[in-house]
């Protein structure tokens, strides 16, 4: 599971999203510094790349949880359906992942996750799940364990009745 933190470092938020195809990441926070991250809510791809064409916002590393007094972005600057410009995207990306001056700049992502996302026990019941997903048209659902840590994310496909057939008669077959 790729996960994000609440404080997140520009250079690497780049190479996450040069590198995967993922739709959504859970964000977590770490209580303690030697402690594992705690799931705080959701944030979409494209509301990340928003956020990273927006340069203003990124701040430098402060050795406390806490962010300057830079106001957070509209929703509306935020919100979007399609990427208007995905070369731009690209070359941005590009150059955050490259350039060192990004690896000491960080992104406080707290104001843009979606908090109230759904989550759902590791060991909570498949025929469940599938109803949570078709009723609320979820597109990404994420697994935590008993301490709330984040062990997995189901998505759309994972529930697709060919393939979950054939991993669950794999799964059930004798060794």
């Amino acid at each position: 599971v790729r996960v994000l933190h609440l404080k997140e470092n520009i250079a690497s938020l780049a190479r996450l999203l040069a590198s995967t195809s993922h739709g959504g990441f859970p964000v977590v926070c770490r209580p303690k510094p030697d402690h594992a991250g705690v799931f705080q809510g959701t944030i979409k791809r494209l509301e990340l790349c928003m956020l990273l064409e927006n340069e203003h916002i990124f701040e430098p590393e402060t050795n406390n949880e806490s962010f300057s007094s830079c106001p957070p972005l509209s929703y509306e600057k935020i919100r979007v359906e399609k990427l208007s410009n995905l070369s731009r995207l690209t070359v941005l990306l590009n150059r955050y992942a490259t350039d060192p001056r990004y690896q000491q700049l960080f992104i406080n992502l707290e104001p843009y996750i979606n908090k109230s996302a759904m989550s759902v026990q590791a060991h909570f019941s498949l025929q469940r799940t599938y109803i949570i997903f078709r009723t609320l048209g979820l597109r990404h659902l994420t697994v935590v364990d008993q301490q709330n840590q984040v062990v997995g994310v189901i998505t759309r496909k994972d529930l697709m009745p060919f393939p979950l057939e054939e991993r669950l008669r794999l799964q059930l077959a004798p060794q």
